[in-house]
Order: structure tokens, then C-alpha cells, then sequence
């Protein structure tokens, strides 16, 4: 897997990707919001800035205050690959947020998705 050209998208571009699939089953972009403040330790403004800023992807998490310690605690398949076994860990943390707004658009309560 080339995970260069995944690094370098812009998380501007991939975060309405993420708001679309939520709200297309129901869920609000409040809720992609609120997983990604669980898993990056971002807030609303740190958050914002980021997309201001077209970060990439790679910059995105390496720029996050603090990865959440409980994200050890994703586990299942996103795109093929099971991401609790996925060796880079960019590439991990990347699968981690699709893996939950993918649980999100399943209906997936969200105590049962921020693992606490």
C-alpha cells in the first residue's frame, strides 16, 4: 500500500467526506465532530484552524494535541485491513477516525463508539 499519497491529502477535503456520509444516515456533523475531538484531543477552534489551514492528513494528526489512549480499543476492518493490526502508525490513526465515522453511519451509539 503506497501510504505517501494518503498522507499527503487534505484533511479539508476528506472532513466533509466524513460530515456527508454522517448525515446521508441520519447522524450530524456535531456527532463527526465530537469523534474527532475524542480521538485528536482538537477543539472546536484548534479543530477549524486545521481546515483553515488545508492541512494534510499527515500534518493533521502529527499536530494533534494528544491521540486518545483508549483508540488502542478500535478494532474491525475499514477498507480491507483489520486496524488494530495495521503496523504504520499514521496510517492506523488515519483508519481509526474513517473506522468510526464509519461505525457512526451505522447507527452505532456514540458511547459505544468514543471507547471510554
Amino acid at each position: 500500500m503506497d501510504n505517501t499519497r494518503i498522507f499527503k491529502i487534505s484533511f479539508a477535503g476528506v472532513y466533509p467526506l466524513y460530515i456527508q456520509k454522517a448525515e446521508k444516515k441520519g447522524r450530524t456533523k456535531a456527532e463527526v465532530d465530537t469523534i474527532i475531538y475524542w480521538l485528536t484531543s482538537y477543539d472546536e477552534h484548534t479543530l477549524k484552524q486545521q481546515i483553515e489551514d488545508k492541512v494534510n492528513l499527515e500534518v493533521f494528526f502529527a499536530q494533534a494535541p494528544k491521540i486518545n489512549p483508549n483508540a488502542s480499543k478500535i478494532t474491525g476492518v475499514i477498507c480491507g485491513y483489520r486496524v488494530e493490526e495495521i503496523e504504520d502508525k499514521l496510517m492506523q490513526q488515519i483508519r481509526y477516525l474513517d473506522k468510526l465515522v464509519d461505525e457512526l453511519a451505522k447507527g452505532r451509539a456514540m458511547e459505544k463508539i468514543l471507547r471510554d
